[in-house]
């Protein structure tokens, strides 16, 4: 009994003295997986702690239950928008780009560590894959704020590039437990089974998973316990019957979290803290399992594949996948850099030692290392590589908190609060629409009534209200600051024009070259041809003297336009990309010859000049 009680009480620690040094991980900018990983090998038997625990089926079994939970929230929290913005890249980069992550890293593997063909392909499919957590931790909470195509494109690819890294770990495990006399049609077979079952599993799950919230009538407080559970049936039904239990959940959660559910935000509330709660149990698990004493020898081949893996591998397979895309080169370098290596590739890595493979504790240490080092190299370095490569946009303020009500009826409403900003228009003496008026306010820490407040100042916190449809119009009403409205002429231009004005009537108004085609065309209807229907906020087109931008979007229609009058120049913006695009290779290797033949002209024209003086010379000599 004293030994249960002595268990729960040094869990407990654990958790709080991780979630109080997140507080560290905020003020010095750290990664905050990093930080949880820490407080495992602090706690564990070489640190401080002193705690043995070496139970690898345990770990295991926990790290993907949380995996579980941690992917379902991950699809949970991401828009069909987002797959319409990013979907075919993302996918390419999850599917082709892992495999091409794994051959490299299992060609540097092959020569750092001397192993086998197929171990060293074993250790690039370990580390092949990008962590969901910690990529959804800095997008999402780490406050970048990136164009919605490489955002949506980095979280639908953590997201769904786990199961093709589960696939060919365990695929390359079973190869050298049976000396590498498996099937390719089997491992082919496999494969389609694996994704075509999840992708089954996960459509069926978050049908069922809808219906089961939306249709049965159960207490507030166990609609959460119930998706929880049901992810989880999900994850294992899938995995239990053949097929990808991680893919399965992810989808589950995609098509619930797109869904009208009822509790909706407290669903959302709730799976954030039981996702926080399990990315904190599996690092710092992961971080007790580890034994540091035995990374010193293998510190510099781990330190060379991370290398291999940050610069090469990584950005190779970046550059590959996302060619046939409209990627610029800034995007397709800041994507390449944001693959974080978590605690996907530490679980993997433990599956070698549940199989009794030779050199399982090996693989568990390398993959440990390298996810060391690109916790430490790319984690600390996200944020100011998106402000030097100009990838940063303008924040869109919205509501601090929303709270959906449960009505009777079809009646839809929300209760949210706004904080005034300083220059909000409400401040200024903009009059508040009838549907737009305050319910409560609170100043100075004292609740006002709507009677007694004649007039909103800045730091008021209002409540209010709202049918969901009209939070976007709240959101220009009192969320403007003086910082985004500076942001806002830099990044979206000086004036605004309607996206349903013809091109023919902005040429007419600036004097700006047209093309006859274009005349009659709208502005959305100039960008959707641009851009080929794939618009999104930020895109810009050039037009004589002027630039337009794509400034406010709604269901993927385009409705306003920006027009900077100013634009900068592209000298003004430069950044030297770590990955060219393909165009770009093309223009500078035609750049190029069209230089070193204008060269070769020079070396003609100044070799027939030097012998037309010498002749000229030659003559007046005869002459004389």
């Amino acid at each position: 009994m004293e030994l249960i009680n002595l268990i729960i009480l040094v869990a407990a620690i654990l958790l709080l003295v991780s979630i109080f040094t997140s507080l560290i991980s905020f003020r010095i900018g750290a990664p905050l997986l990093l930080i949880f990983l820490g407080v495992g090998l602090a706690a564990g038997e070489e640190g401080i702690g002193g705690i043995a625990f070496d139970n690898t089926p345990a770990a295991f079994l926990i790290g993907s239950v949380a995996l579980a939970i941690i992917l379902f929230d991950s699809g949970f929290d991401t828009r069909f928008s987002s797959y319409r913005a990013a979907a075919w890249p993302a996918l390419t980069v999850a599917t082709l780009g892992v495999v091409i992550t794994t051959s490299l890293v299992g060609v540097a593997a092959r020569y750092a560590l001397g192993l086998s063909w197929l171990e060293a392909l074993l250790v690039g499919a370990i580390v092949s894959s990008t962590d969901a957590a910690a990529v959804f931790f800095l997008l999402r909470v780490g406050g970048i704020t990136l164009r919605d195509r490489v955002r949506s494109t980095l979280e639908i690819e953590s997201g769904t590039n786990d199961p093709m890294s589960i696939f060919l770990t365990i695929s390359l495990v079973e190869l050298i437990a049976s000396g590498g006399t498996g099937s390719p049609w089997h491992l082919a077979l496999l494969f389609i089974w694996q994704i075509g079952g999840g992708l089954l599993f996960g459509v069926a799950g978050g049908g069922i998973l809808i219906l089961t919230i939306n249709r049965i009538r159960l207490e507030p407080g166990l609609y959460p316990v119930v998706s929880i559970s049901l992810a989880l049936f999900i994850f294992a039904l899938a995995a239990t019957l053949g097929g990808s239990g991680f893919l399965a959940v992810y989808v589950a959660g995609l098509i619930a979290g797109n869904a009208k559910l009822r509790g909706g935000q407290s669903l959302r509330r709730f799976h954030t803290g039981i996702t926080w709660l399990s990315q904190i149990v599996m690092f710092v698990m992961l971080g007790l399992l580890a034994t540091p004493s035995r990374f010193l020898d293998l510190f510099v081949p781990a330190a060379l594949l991370a290398l291999v893996l940050i610069l090469v591998a990584r950005p190779l397979a970046i550059w590959l996948c996302l060619a046939p895309f409209r990627f610029t080169a800034n995007e397709t370098t800041f994507i390449a850099w944001v693959g974080l290596r978590g605690a996907v590739s530490i679980l993997l890595a433990i599956v070698p030692t549940l199989f009794d493979l030779p050199n399982g504790q090996l693989y568990f240490n390398i993959a440990f290392l390298i996810v060391l080092m690109s916790l430490l190299v790319q984690g600390w370095t996200i944020r100011p590589l998106a402000h030097w490569l100009k990838l940063i946009v303008p924040p869109r303020i919205g509501p601090v908190d929303r709270v959906e009500l449960e009505l009777p009826g079809q009646a839809d409403y929300e209760l949210v609060a706004y904080t005034i900003r300083e220059h909000s228009p409400v401040v200024s003496g903009h009059r508040l629409p009838r549907w737009a008026r305050p319910s409560l306010i609170i100043r100075d820490g004292h609740v006002q009534t709507v009677h007694s407040v004649r007039q909103l100042q800045a730091g008021d916190l209002v409540y209010l209200f709202t049918a969901p449809s009209r939070v976007a119009l709240l959101d220009r009403l009192f969320g403007e600051t003086r910082e985004l409205v500076e942001d806002d002429r830099q990044f979206f231009g000086d004036l605004t024009l309607k996206a349903d004005i013809t091109v023919g009537a902005l040429a007419e108004l600036y004097g700006l070259p047209l093309s006859v085609r274009n005349a009659r065309l709208t502005l959305a209807d100039l960008f959707r041809q641009e851009f080929r229907d794939a618009v999104e906020v930020g895109d810009r087109l050039r037009m004589g003297a002027v630039e337009l931008i794509a400034r406010d979007m709604e269901d993927g229609e385009l409705l306003t336009v920006g027009l900077a009058l100013e634009p900068a120049t592209p000298a003004a913006g430069f950044r030297i990309p770590v990955i060219p695009r393909p165009s770009d290779l093309i223009q500078a290797i035609k750049a190029s010859r069209s230089r070193f033949q204008f060269r070769l002209w020079q070396r003609r024209q100044r070799r027939a000049d030097r012998i037309a003086r010498r002749q000229l010379e030659a003559d007046a000599k005869k002459r004389e």
